[in-house]
């Protein structure tokens, strides 16, 4: 009887295998999705979720159609893609979940690169430097200087839910009671009832929200208490989709066109007059 050759395994083992690896294969092909930028670059079509309700970032005007300097930013970087753009409203909790379920392409909502976004979804950006601030019906409140002066009990504040205006209030005013509403504008609305003392929100938000209520008497702190770079969602493992966006990204500021956009939507309130 001839014994086997150390090293080399018997036929039915190998066979076996050989099997196994094949199985395995074919799982692989079945349950495999295609890249993220092979499907819009076949469809033609390129699906941004956003919240509509982050003036003057996205909004919609008096006859309902999407404005503002990212709903701007998404159209150029669509037409330098030959893509049709289609937007997808989607409460500002919910957007990076769509994301993740492949729902819309990218999400663009004035949402802050924060490193416990960034382990779930990539960024391309940032396109835009804000950061959070307040919004007070009291001028004393407006006047502090740091977030630990409005740590109070008897103060309530108002947040977009799931935002980092929210983890903001928790870590530095944790004895106010918050309110997370699911967009700006329920915020600031419960401001204006006298609700709450405040909002906390992006600089811009806040500084739009003022402008729209001149006789409200409402005062700003224009010195934002954080720094917050804003970026675009993008799906997770889809680097080549990651590389396209940053790309034309780039390409809009060398141009000079995403400077002219913000120029548009930042440093005059012009569009004010076509809001609701």
């Amino acid at each position: 009887m001839n014994a086997a050759r150390p090293g080399i395994p018997p036929r039915r083992a190998l066979t076996a295998l050989v099997c196994a690896l094949v199985v395995l294969a074919g799982c692989e092909r079945r349950d495999a999705r295609p890249l993220a930028i092979d499907r819009i670059l076949r469809s033609g079509e390129l699906r941004a979720g956003t919240t509509a309700d982050v003036p003057p970032l996205s909004m919609r005007d008096r006859d309902g159609q999407l404005m503002g300097l990212e709903v701007d930013l998404v159209r150029a970087l669509a037409t330098n893609m030959n893509l049709k753009v289609t937007f997808v409203e989607i409460p500002f909790a919910e957007l990076i979940p769509a994301i993740e379920r492949g729902e819309i392409d990218l999400a663009i909502a004035g949402m802050t690169i924060t490193p416990e976004r960034n382990a779930r979804v990539p960024f391309a950006g940032p396109y835009l430097i804000s950061g959070n601030t307040l919004l007070t019906r009291k001028s004393e409140l407006a006047e502090a200087e740091e977030p630990t002066q409005l740590d109070d009990p008897k103060l309530s504040f108002a947040t977009l839910d799931a935002s980092t205006s929210a983890r903001f209030v928790r870590a530095h005013m944790p004895k106010a009671r918050l309110v997370t509403m699911p967009d700006n504008d329920s915020c600031v609305k419960a401001l204006l009832a006298g609700e709450v003392d405040g909002v906390i929100a992006d600089l811009q938000v806040l500084t739009i929200a003022r402008w729209r209520h001149p006789d409200a008497e409402l005062y700003l702190r224009y010195a934002p208490f954080t720094t917050e770079p804003l970026g675009i969602a993008l799906p997770p493992d889809a680097p080549l989709f990651l590389n396209l966006v940053t790309n034309y990204l780039n390409t809009l500021e060398g141009t000079g066109e995403l400077s002219q956009l913000k120029a548009k939507w930042l440093g005059d309130g012009a569009w004010l007059q076509r809001l609701p």
